[in-house]
């Protein structure tokens, strides 16, 4: 059974960046992410608000982030982690593959994902294809009417990309009719915290956020959180980037 002094549980820009601090203190550090790096930003086209860069794409910045981590000495294993268990001495990790991973501190960064269709839009979709990603996807439309489902931030942002693309699109609330000349409906009804695995092992508030404030503790020690998981006011890249840094800063401090 593998043994790490910490694990971090997703490889968004807050895991990751967990992750670079963690081996330069000299931890040995294991990233788990169960589908690909990067979270929401690779389906983002241009960031503009990162330090740094004017303008880079999602993609390109993780990409860039990922290779630091590694070339620091962090490993990382796509796995699926299902459940976090408290034990004599650290943590023990099971993956959907049954595999365990023992560790002594434990970093939760999995960030969150899309909200889905309620059942009764679903079936007035019928065949036509849902997609939670404009950026992803979009380019498959391209002259075609499509119709984007949401009215936050999220969804104006899917609708600026798409009437690139498009030829119309409409946008509706989440208990509208779907208009019957759209080819393709795209989803950005909000987001859920993706937190299950940590479901006993820590305070969760009634919205599925891990409950901690800015120094990252959350109510299990040697448990910490960073990132949109984390109950906070704003969620964005800088600030998931601080809580990885703080949150793998509290975790060598914890271990030492």
């Amino acid at each position: 059974m593998e043994k790490y002094d910490i694990a971090v549980i997703g490889a968004g820009i807050a895991g990751l960046t967990a992750a670079i601090y963690a081996v330069r203190a000299g931890k040995s550090t294991i990233v788990l992410e169960g589908k690909m790096e990067g979270g929401q930003i690779i389906n983002t086209i241009n960031i503009e608000n990162w330090p740094g860069d004017m303008r880079v794409s999602g993609v390109d910045l993780i990409r860039k982030v990922k290779a630091q981590a590694e070339e620091l000495g962090a490993k990382i294993d796509y796995v699926n982690v299902e459940k976090i268990s408290a034990m004599d001495g650290g943590f023990e990790i099971l993956g959907d593959m049954d595999e365990k991973i023992l560790v002594s501190s434990v970093i939760l960064a999995m960030g969150t994902n899309p909200r889905k269709l309620s059942d009764a839009m679903m079936k007035d979709a019928g065949k036509r294809p849902v997609s939670y990603c404009a950026t992803c996807d979009g380019a498959l439309y391209k002259g075609k009417n499509v119709v984007v489902v949401g009215h936050g931030n999220s969804a104006k942002h899917e609708v600026k990309y798409l009437e690139g693309i498009c030829n119309k699109v409409y946008n509706i609330h989440h208990d509208e009719k779907i208009p019957e000349d759209a080819d393709a409906v795209f989803v950005a009804i909000g987001r859920i915290p993706a937190t299950e695995c940590a479901k006993g092992l820590v305070e969760i508030d009634g919205c599925g956020y891990i409950v901690a404030g800015e120094d990252c503790h959350t109510t299990q020690p040697g448990v910490f959180v960073a990132g949109d998981a984390r109950t906070k006011t704003v969620r964005q890249l800088v600030t998931a980037a601080g809580d990885g840094a703080v949150a793998a800063e509290e975790a060598v401090r914890y271990l030492a």
